[in-house]
């Protein structure tokens, strides 16, 4: 038996990255998935690598119309749904005194509007033993230059999901957090593997484990969170990051030996 078998889960940003590993692993686990994204072209080919078990839709997470007739596709394919993956997110850079006001909206709307307007149009179909899941980042508190709003917006999803758990306890639904650090996924890809191998050497640096997370062990812990393995986790923030938020002088670059 499968850690979610028989469940429904909705993953925003399913198409590409951690979204997508955990969408393989939740299928894996007997969940029935539904994927969004911007890309009708990547999700399609999403959809045929992985069958019956996962259905696409292209749908924009910061268009509250959108997101409700994701919702409603869901219910009309599947019956119900069970678990939210508020998933989508876009890491554009905003440095201080270079930065167009449009491009720091965007990063706004679409990592802290788009979450809210996913769970709220999931809310009327979520029952007692529900999951909500959001995304965080270590890019939160750890004040890397030129990302702003980035960092802003990932603050705001701690804070946000607090509310959301005293609105959501009365009705037995559970939202906690993951929060990911540097990861390998295609963002990190550079021109060449050399320049790749390159920047994942300087990141492990900076890692008490030294060395950059897999999306598999972010998924991994976002099927905690959304199987009833973690019935009684209410508002928690999980960190993925090999430990680089809560011991940075723990990593390989401050070590004397």
């Amino acid at each position: 038996m499968g850690k979610l078998d028989g469940k429904v889960a909705l993953i925003t940003g399913g198409s590409s990255g951690i979204g997508l590993t955990t969408t393989k692993l939740f299928i894996a686990e007997g969940a029935k998935v539904v994927i969004t994204g911007r890309n009708q072209t990547t999700l399609n080919a999403v959809a045929e690598e992985l069958g019956a078990n996962v259905l696409a839709i292209q749908a924009d997470a910061v268009d509250p119309g959108s997101m409700e007739k994701a919702v409603a596709k869901t219910i009309t394919t599947f019956g119900s749904l069970d678990i939210v993956y508020a998933n989508a997110g876009i890491a554009s850079p905003t440095p201080l005194g270079g930065t167009e006001l449009s491009v720091f909206e965007e990063v706004l709307q679409v990592n802290i509007t788009g979450v809210f307007f996913t769970v709220q149009a999931a809310l009327p179909h979520l029952k007692e033993g529900a999951s909500v899941i959001l995304t965080g980042s270590t890019r939160a508190t750890d004040g890397a230059p030129g990302r702003s709003a980035y960092a802003a917006s990932k603050g705001a999803i701690s804070s946000m999901a607090r509310v959301f758990v005293s609105e959501l306890s009365p009705r037995g639904i559970r939202v906690n957090t993951v929060v990911p650090g540097a990861t390998r996924t295609s963002i990190w890809k550079k021109t060449t593997p050399e320049e790749t191998a390159k920047l994942e050497a300087t990141q492990a640096r900076t890692i008490p484990l030294n060395r950059m997370g897999d999306p598999e062990e972010i998924a991994n812990v976002a099927l905690f969170l959304a199987s009833d393995d973690s019935s009684f986790v209410q508002g928690a923030e999980i960190t993925v990051d090999g430990g680089a938020r809560s011991s940075p002088f723990g990593a390989p670059i401050y070590r004397q030996d």
